[in-house]
């Protein structure tokens, strides 16, 4: 399923390539890698809200900018991404670890500045969850747990086991500054939609929920 979904994306790209051939010349691509700021906001089992830390993680990837009009542009592209958050409760704390394939998809603004261009962009991203872990540590006692992603957690199934849900999707805004150079700099935030937290058929009365946020800032080459 994991490999599908990384086909798709990369399909996804070339097509998009392929689409508008007849600009062909004017077609660019990035190259991007930065860092990450998240956390993961909602309420807990009994309603209350999530009092997370947030966690620095990565991205990189790339993307293909394709001209529609003049100054604008539809920028999809294909991202490594790690979220997650840091949760302290007394002497015990949890660091989960989310580790994503993003596909996003966004229409750019693109306007002469100085010698370069300033950026805004936004568009939905969608996500597939490739692995994580959850790590607590309490004094001197360490337990690693290994996420597993499920939609629906059964009544027998291992409820020690920390389970997400693999498909995430969402909206996301960034500003930044491209150089004449090709190189640039570029500042996201990130507004999870979907709730990742899977339906426990144990528990009857769930009020939990759980949404990837956050901003990263990225520096690229465009060529």
């Amino acid at each position: 399923m994991k490999n599908k979904i990384v086909s798709i994306a990369l399909i996804l790209l070339l097509s998009a390539s392929f689409a508008n051939a007849q600009e062909k010349s004017k077609l660019s691509f990035g190259i991007l890698g930065g860092l990450n700021f998240q956390n993961l906001n909602g309420k807990d089992l009994g309603g209350d809200k999530l009092e997370n830390d947030m966690l620095l993680g990565f991205h990189g990837g790339i993307n293909v900018q394709i001209p529609i009009a003049p100054e604008f542009y539809f920028q999809p592209g294909i991202m490594y991404s790690s979220k997650g958050a840091k949760n302290t409760s007394g002497s015990i704390t949890s660091t989960t670890k989310l580790n994503y394939i993003e596909v996003p998809l966004n229409m750019v603004y693109k306007a002469s500045l100085g010698k370069g261009f300033f950026m805004l962009g936004f568009g939905p991203y969608v996500s597939y969850g490739m692995s994580g872990s959850v790590k607590t540590v309490s004094g001197s006692v360490t337990l690693n747990r290994d996420i597993k992603f499920k939609s629906v957690v059964e009544t027998g199934d291992n409820i020690l086991v920390p389970y997400y849900k693999a498909f995430d999707a969402g909206a996301n805004i960034f500003v930044g500054y491209e150089m004449a150079s090709g190189l640039f700099l570029q500042l996201d935030t990130e507004f999870g939609m979907l709730n990742i937290n899977p339906e426990y058929k144990i528990l009857s009365d769930d009020k939990s929920s759980t949404k990837n946020t956050g901003f990263g800032l990225s520096l690229g080459y465009r060529f």
